[in-house]
């Protein structure tokens, strides 16, 4: 069994990457996102070590938002919905799917 102190919070690069476009994104469409969402992607795109509870708070944010992704112009670059820039911001898919795992190893610690 793995302590808790021994699992690495770091966001990796992929999620870092995700956050940057949507920060991104949102500037060049002034749209998508709350300041939250914004203090969540810089430091997810500065690979901050994140806490326990922030990643609970990813894992929440992506199950609550699932529903964005049935939106018109989610994943569309040239035109993206603000649902899909806020989904960016809290890491796009690679932070989704990297929470969930991280939540789930902090749990069986």
């Amino acid at each position: 069994m793995t302590a808790k102190d021994d699992i690495d919070l770091t966001p990796p690069e992929p999620v870092a990457e995700a956050a940057e476009k949507g920060l991104e994104l949102r500037r060049k469409f002034d749209r998508g996102g709350t300041q939250v969402g914004v203090a969540r992607a810089r430091d997810l795109q500065n690979r901050r070590t994140l806490s326990e509870r922030t990643i609970a708070r990813m894992v929440s944010y992506f199950r609550r938002h699932e529903v964005d992704r049935r939106a018109a112009n989610f994943g569309n670059d040239e035109d993206p919905s603000p649902g899909y820039i806020a989904w960016l911001l809290w890491g796009g898919d690679e932070g989704r799917a990297w929470a969930e795992r991280m939540k789930d190893r902090l749990e069986r610690a």
